[in-house]
């Protein structure tokens, strides 16, 4: 009983202590919520804290899982002095001597003891300060840069990589400025400083750093800047060398001595401020800084820009040094610029392009200067002809069956509401094809146009390698379109050999820097792109225009065979001709086509092509033109018994003036017309437009009007305007 007792008691103990607390109202409920609160933070903190170091470390073991890797793939120190990091060319001559070498020059090695210390110190005063101190990538320079990245503002924390990491970025890694290559670059740099010490990787990057104009490594800019190898470089001259990096072309000292001296002034700077130099020490004196004489690139770059491109299509993908063996002739290249150089009036531009029988070119000048301006004019410039551009008339009116002794009439004539007019402005009645070619009579070589039809001319045009695009307007006669130097070069060297087609070409064979040739130029035949007695014809033509014509200032001593040409107000000169299988084209004017006064196709560009020529050709032997030819029968029979013969046998030309070879006389002309445009056979579709013409060139005769009826052996005509008082004759 009594424990019962002392049981109830208890439980009724207990209903007043839980009453009690009840009655306390929400006092303990709060103080007991707020004991549970810091649990909780702290339970939320520990989790954090455990897997942050747990992710931190995990991310810190891949790392150095990838580190390792990086490091087991990375070459050894002496393979990587030998890596190159781009592609060298030296280009050639015909007779195998280096004329020019393009891309990257590398100097000596220089191992770190012989690197001048104030070199090291410079370099790493201005690029990485904590060089010493750091693993590869500078936790100050990478907070700096994050800071930088987020907010915009230029952090004096960062901003540039280490030199670990720069050369891990040219060894290895491109310039993208992307999250992932800044990624395998940090990598890669901690990479190299486990695999190397830091001397191993000063050595590399000063010896494999750019340093603008091509130069690699601190030899050759010392070479290339200061004329002496690194061994020899003082304070001074290592900071510009050191302050270069940052923006080589900015701040090289050939193109701007101020921004260099500048730039040298904050390396120096830095320098004293760590520690490496006197005050003293920090100053440049320009006088005192001996910098090298930048010497002016020949004419050969002119050559070589034209020639090189061309590797990208002829070779497969190689970045091995190369030598590319060409077909220039230093001789005759150094003979074109003398003669260009000579005979270019004041203020205008030349340009010339000799090139052998085969379509080798030997010489490539494509103005008076290259360094002035690197703009090519042989290859690049369309300009208007002139006169030139009749090439393509009389042998279009050769083909249709003119003889260069037919009679013509140089009389005024109007074609499509257009009348040409010759220089003197008058008019000298009949004469032979001959004479009319020989002075450029404008007229006559108007109506032969009309007569054979334009499109026949543009056709002739394309098939003797003229590939500017060509307007078929009754002006085109007189040379109104536009067309590059070295096509004009290309049809008169397929006249010289002989109307077989050539192709221009400059590369005959590339070889590795292991002796493995990998290109090699092959002749191929040419093709028959015009008829033999239509090259003998125009071959007649153009030895009379040199002989007694306009083109006399060409005459060498030898056989020449050429035509010159004048635009309108003087403002382009054209000669182009050839002798003993060297066909040489010149062309005079300015640059902003302005009047050059006294500009002639037969003075000052014949002048230069025979200055050139006599020493191109002194070495061959004297070769006669080929001119006496049978003609075909079609040209000596009536219309009624060439009607008996085999057409097969004969050279046809269709209504749009496009030669049908033998063989071929059913070929339809759609099928001819849509022949490849690369094909020298093929011409390319003509655009024919009648009236408006774009401006009209004018030739210039070379003789006055006197002489020129002298030759045909006929008065003036009595019904002809009276003429102006000729200009000068140029002989």
């Amino acid at each position: 009983m009594r424990a019962q007792g002392a049981g109830k008691r208890g439980s009724r103990r207990k209903a007043a202590a839980n009453n009690g607390r009840r009655g306390s109202g929400g006092g303990s409920r709060k103080s007991s919520k707020s004991a549970k609160e810091p649990s909780t933070f702290w339970r939320w903190f520990k989790r954090l804290f455990f897997w942050g170091t747990a992710l931190t470390l995990i991310g810190l073991l891949f790392v150095a899982v990838s580190v390792g890797f990086a490091a087991q793939s990375i070459p050894n120190f002496h393979d990587l002095k030998a890596t190159k990091n781009a592609q060298t060319i030296v280009v050639r001559a015909r007779d195998g001597s280096e004329i020019v070498e393009i891309g990257p020059s590398y100097g000596e090695w220089l191992s770190h003891d012989e690197i001048p210390k104030n070199m090291t110190n410079a370099m790493v005063a201005v690029e990485d300060r904590r060089f010493h101190s750091h693993f590869g990538i500078d936790p100050i320079r990478l907070t700096g840069a994050i800071v930088e990245g987020i907010t915009g503002a230029r952090s004096r924390l960062g901003g540039t990589s280490t030199i670990t990491q720069q050369l891990a970025r040219n060894v290895f890694l491109n310039n993208n400025r992307t999250l992932d290559r800044k990624a395998r670059e940090a990598v890669l740099a901690m990479a190299l400083e486990w695999k190397f010490s830091k001397e191993q990787i000063l050595e590399l990057y000063l010896n494999k750093v750019y340093f603008g104009g091509g130069a690699y490594g601190i030899d050759s800019a010392s070479r290339k800047f200061f004329s002496h190898p690194a061994t020899e470089l003082n304070v001074a001259e290592a900071s510009i060398i050191a302050g270069l990096v940052k923006a080589p072309s900015r701040y090289s000292p050939t193109a701007d001595v101020e921004a260099a001296v500048d730039r040298a002034k904050v390396v120096l700077r830095l320098m004293r401020e760590q520690g490496y130099i006197t005050q003293e020490q920090a100053s440049v004196n320009v006088d005192a800084v001996k910098l090298k004489k930048e010497r002016g690139q020949n004419s050969v770059r002119y050559f070589t820009d034209w020639a090189l491109p061309q590797l990208d299509i002829l070779l497969p993908e190689t970045f091995e040094p190369i030598e590319v063996w060409t077909t220039l002739d230093t001789g005759m290249q150094r003979a074109a610029t003398a003669s260009i150089q000579a005979n270019t009036p004041g203020g205008a531009q030349g340009a010339l392009v000799s090139m052998d029988r085969d379509g080798a070119i030997l010489a490539l000048v494509g103005g008076t200067d290259y360094v002035e301006t690197n703009f090519n004019r042989a290859t690049q410039a369309m300009r208007q002809p002139g006169s030139s551009f009749k090439l393509f008339v009389y042998l279009a009116a050769l083909e249709a069956g003119y003889r260069p002794e037919d009679k013509v009439d140089d009389k005024k004539i109007t074609i499509d509401g257009w009348s040409p007019r010759n220089s003197s402005g008058r008019y000298s009645g009949e004469m032979s094809l001959r004479t009319a070619f020989s002075f450029s009579v404008n007229t006559v070589a108007a109506q032969l146009g009309s007569d054979v039809g334009l499109g026949s001319v543009a056709s002739m045009a394309r098939r003797l390698g003229v590939t500017s695009s060509i307007s078929a307007v009754p002006s085109m006669t007189l040379g109104s379109n536009e067309v590059r130097l070295i096509e004009m070069t290309h049809a008169f060297g397929t006249v010289s050999a002989r109307g077989k087609s050539i192709k221009p070409y400059g590369i005959t064979k590339v070889v590795t820097a292991s002796g493995e040739t990998i290109y090699q130029h092959k002749e191929e035949p040419g093709k028959d792109v015009l008829p033999d007695y239509v090259a003998a014809g125009i071959t007649d033509l153009l030895e009379t225009a040199v002989e007694s014509g306009t083109g006399k200032a060409a005459q060498i001593g030898r056989p020449v065979a050429g035509k010159t040409g004048t635009t309108s107000s003087n403002k382009d000169g054209y000669f182009v001709g050839f002798s003993s299988g060297i066909t040489t084209g010149v062309w005079m004017g300015r640059d902003d086509n302005k009047k050059v006064a006294g500009l002639q196709g037969g003075r000052s560009p014949a002048r230069a092509f025979a200055a050139f020529m006599r020493y191109a050709v002194k070495d061959r032997p004297v070769e006669e033109f080929i001119t006496d030819i049978e003609r075909p029968e079609w040209q000596r029979e009536s219309d009624q018994d060439s009607n008996f013969d085999d057409p097969d046998d004969y050279y046809y030309i269709d209504e749009q003036g496009n030669l049908i070879e033998p063989g071929q006389a059913g070929l339809r002309d759609s099928e001819f017309n849509e022949a490849p445009l690369d094909d020298p056979v093929a011409p390319a579709p003509v655009e024919v437009i009648r009236p408006n013409a774009p401006s009209i060139p004018e030739e210039d005769q070379a003789a006055d009007d006197d002489f020129l009826e002298q030759a045909i052996g006929r008065p003036l005509a009595p019904d002809n305007p009276p003429a102006p008082e000729p200009e000068p004759a140029p002989f």
